[in-house]
C-alpha cells in the first residue's frame, strides 16, 4: 500500500512539473509606468486602445510580458493585436496562454522585439474588439423610440501588473448619457467621458463600470457566412458570399407603419435601410439577389481603389428582423494566382468586406481548385478550423474538383486579411476540357451521320403517309378560305361606305384590289382540290361543294352590288322596296356563310 501511494504521488507530482512547463508565471519585476486606454463605443463594437509604457525594475532581461482579459469580456473577445510604438510600428507576436494561479483568467503572451534591459521601458500599444457586449436596455422598443444600450466594463486596466498611473477615455455615438459611474476622478464632455488618473493601481483590480446610452448605429450581425472563391485556370475566379443578417438591436415592440416610417423622419432611427459593401477594384459582373430573385435597389460605385455597392434590402430592418441574400462577382485571376511551372500559389482575402464594424458569428469559406490539383497546403493568417476537404463536381469534370473548407467563428473587420493557398497542378490537365468537348461533338456528329443514313422502319406506313398529305393541303385550303372570307369582309366594309357615300369611282377602286386575292384564293384551292382527287374522294367531295356555295355567295355579293349601282344610286327604287331587296339578299348570305362554315369545320 505505501509502494502504491509514493507512486501515485510520484504521477502527480510529474504531471504538476508538465503543467508549470507550459504555462507562464507573473514576473512582479514588471511595472507599467502609465497607460492611456482609449474606448470606443461609436458602434455596436466595442473597440479598445491600450497604450502601455512597461519599465523592467528586476535585475534580468525580460523578453515577453502579459496582457490579461477579464472572464466577463472573454467569450466576446474578437480580435487582439499588439504593437510598438516608436516610428516603426513593428507588429509583435501575441499567443493565448496559461498562467500558474489563475485558471479562471485569460492571458495572452506578447513577445517582445528585443529584449527589455534592467531599467529600461518600452511603449507598446495593445488593440482588442470585442462583439456583443453592448445590450440593448430597454429590450423593446417601439418605432419611434430611440435605441439605449448598456455596457458594463472596468474602471480600470485589467492587468497583472501593478499600474504607476492609468487614464481612460471613453467616446459614445451622442451626448445623450442616461447614467454612468460616477467613480471621481470622472469628467464628461459632449460625447466624451474620462476616466482617471488613477495612480498605483494594484494587479487584478475591478471596479465595476456601467453606461446608459442613446446607440442608434447598426446593429447588424452576420450569423452565417458561406463564401465560395472558385478557381479557374483560364483567367478568372468566380466569387459568391451567400449572407444571412440579422437586426441584433433592441426588438421592435408594436406594428409596424410604414406610412409613419416615410413620413417622419425620426421614426425607426436605429432601423437599418441600406449598408455599403466594398468589393475588389477589379469585381465585374456583379450581382445582388435573394429567393425571389434580382434585388434592383442597389448602386454601384466604381473608385480607384476598390467597387462600392449599396446594398438596399427589400425591407428596412428592426431589431429582430433578418434577411438573407446572395452577392457574386468575377475577378480576374493573374492579379491573385500565381505559378511557377506546376507549381500555383492563390493569395486572397479570407473574408472580405460586408459593412462597416461588421460582426461574423460564422464564416464557412470555400476554395474549389481545378480538378486534378493535389498537395494543398494553407496559411492562415490567423487561427481557423480547416474541415475535410471534398470533391464539387461541375460541367467536364470527371474525378471532381477539391474543396478546401475553412471555418472560423466572431470575426470582425480586423480579420480581413489574406490567406495562402499553394497546389500543384500539372499543365497538361488544361487540355482535358477542349479535349472532352472535341470527342462530344465528335460522336455527336458521328451519331447524327449515322442516324440519318439508316433506315430502321420494317416497311413503309402508306396509310399514314396519305393521312399527313391529306392534312397538310387540308390546312393550305383552310388558309385560302381565310383569304377568302377576309375579301368577303373588306367587300362588305366597301358597300357599306358606298350606300352611305354613294361614290362609285372608289368602290370600284377598291373592289379590284379585294377581286384579285379573292381570284387567287380560289384559283388556290382549285388547284388543291385536284390533288386530292385521286388520295380521298371524301374530301374532294367536300371542297367541291365548299366551291360552289362560295360561288353562290359571290353571286349574291354581285346581286347587292347591282341593286346599289342600277337603282340605289341612280334613285330608282324607293325607299321600303330597297330595304326589302337588301333584307332578302343578306338573309340568302346568311344561310350560305353557315352552310360554308359547316363544310370548314369538317375540313379542320
Amino acid at each position: 500500500m505505501a509502494r502504491g501511494i509514493i507512486r501515485g504521488f510520484i504521477i502527480l507530482l510529474s504531471v504538476c512539473c508538465i503543467v508549470s512547463a507550459n504555462s507562464e508565471a507573473i514576473n512582479n519585476d514588471l511595472v507599467i509606468k502609465n497607460v492611456e486606454r482609449s474606448i470606443d463605443l461609436q458602434s455596436q463594437l466595442t473597440k479598445i486602445i491600450n497604450k502601455l509604457t512597461v519599465e523592467n525594475t528586476g535585475k534580468n532581461p525580460v523578453k515577453s510580458l502579459l496582457f490579461a482579459i477579464e472572464q466577463k469580456h472573454k467569450d466576446g473577445l474578437s480580435y487582439i493585436a499588439a504593437q510598438t510604438r516608436d516610428t516603426s510600428r513593428s507588429a509583435l507576436k501575441i499567443s493565448e496562454t496559461k498562467v500558474q494561479n489563475h485558471p479562471d483568467k485569460l492571458f495572452y503572451k506578447i513577445e517582445l522585439k528585443d529584449a527589455l534591459s534592467p531599467g529600461r521601458s518600452l511603449a507598446i500599444e495593445v488593440e482588442t474588439v470585442s462583439s456583443n457586449e453592448l445590450v440593448p436596455h430597454p429590450k423593446e422598443i417601439t418605432q419611434k423610440e430611440k435605441q439605449l444600450v448598456r455596457y458594463f466594463g472596468n474602471v480600470y486596466f485589467y492587468s497583472p501588473y501593478t499600474v504607476a498611473k492609468q487614464t481612460s477615455v471613453i467616446t459614445l455615438p451622442s451626448r445623450n448619457v442616461e447614467n454612468y459611474t460616477k467613480f471621481k476622478p470622472v469628467v464628461q464632455s459632449d460625447s466624451t467621458i474620462t476616466y482617471g488618473p488613477y495612480e498605483k493601481v494594484a494587479p487584478f483590480s475591478v471596479e465595476d463600470l456601467i453606461l446608459h446610452f442613446e446607440n442608434n448605429n447598426k446593429f447588424l450581425t452576420i450569423k452565417k457566412l458561406e463564401r465560395v472563391i472558385e478557381i479557374s485556370h483560364w483567367g478568372n475566379i468566380a466569387i459568391e458570399e451567400t449572407i444571412d443578417l440579422y437586426h441584433t438591436g433592441a426588438l421592435l415592440k408594436g406594428s409596424f407603419s410604414r406610412y409613419e416610417y416615410a413620413r417622419e423622419s425620426k421614426s425607426g432611427q436605429s432601423s437599418v435601410q441600406n449598408f455599403n459593401t466594398v468589393l475588389p477594384a477589379a469585381a465585374s459582373d456583379v450581382y445582388y439577389r435573394d429567393e425571389i430573385g434580382n434585388i434592383s435597389t442597389s448602386h454601384m460605385r466604381i473608385r480607384k481603389d476598390a467597387v462600392e455597392l449599396n446594398l438596399r434590402p427589400r425591407f428596412p430592418l428592426f431589431g429582430g428582423w433578418k434577411t438573407h441574400y446572395v452577392i457574386g462577382y468575377n475577378v480576374p485571376s493573374y492579379e491573385y494566382l500565381f505559378n511557377s511551372g506546376d507549381e500555383y500559389l492563390l493569395r486572397m482575402r479570407l473574408l472580405d468586406h460586408v459593412f462597416d464594424d461588421m460582426v461574423v458569428e460564422e464564416l464557412v469559406t470555400k476554395i474549389i481548385l481545378p480538378e486534378g490539383s493535389h498537395s494543398v497546403k494553407l496559411n492562415a493568417p490567423y487561427s481557423v478550423t480547416r474541415l475535410p476537404d471534398t470533391l464539387h463536381y461541375t460541367y467536364l469534370d470527371t474525378k471532381g474538383r477539391p474543396v478546401i473548407t475553412i471555418t472560423k467563428n466572431n470575426l470582425v473587420e480586423n480579420h480581413i486579411q489574406d490567406f495562402q493557398l499553394r497546389y500543384t497542378f500539372p499543365r497538361l490537365l488544361m487540355l482535358q476540357e477542349p479535349l472532352l468537348v472535341v470527342i462530344a461533338l465528335y460522336l455527336l456528329f458521328l451519331l447524327v451521320i449515322v442516324y440519318v443514313r439508316l433506315d430502321f422502319s420494317i416497311n413503309k406506313d402508306e396509310v399514314s403517309e396519305s393521312k399527313l398529305r391529306i392534312a397538310g393541303r387540308c390546312e393550305k385550303i383552310l388558309a385560302a378560305q381565310d383569304r377568302r372570307v377576309n375579301s368577303y369582309n373588306d367587300l362588305d366594309d366597301q358597300l357599306s361606305e358606298l350606300k352611305a357615300n354613294k361614290n362609285t369611282n372608289t368602290f370600284q377602286a377598291a373592289v379590284k384590289s379585294i377581286n384579285q386575292e379573292y381570284k387567287t384564293a380560289t384559283n388556290t384551292i382549285s388547284e388543291l382540290s385536284l390533288k386530292l382527287k385521286g388520295e380521298s374522294g371524301d374530301v374532294y367531295e367536300r371542297i367541291q361543294e365548299l366551291q360552289k356555295l362560295d360561288k353562290a355567295l359571290k353571286e349574291l355579293y354581285n346581286q347587292q352590288q347591282a341593286l346599289y349601282f342600277d337603282k340605289l344610286i341612280p334613285g330608282r327604287i324607293g325607299r321600303q322596296p330597297f330595304v326589302d331587296a337588301e333584307s332578302v339578299i343578306i338573309k340568302k348570305k346568311e344561310e350560305t356563310v353557315e352552310k360554308i362554315n359547316s363544310i370548314v369545320k369538317s375540313l379542320q
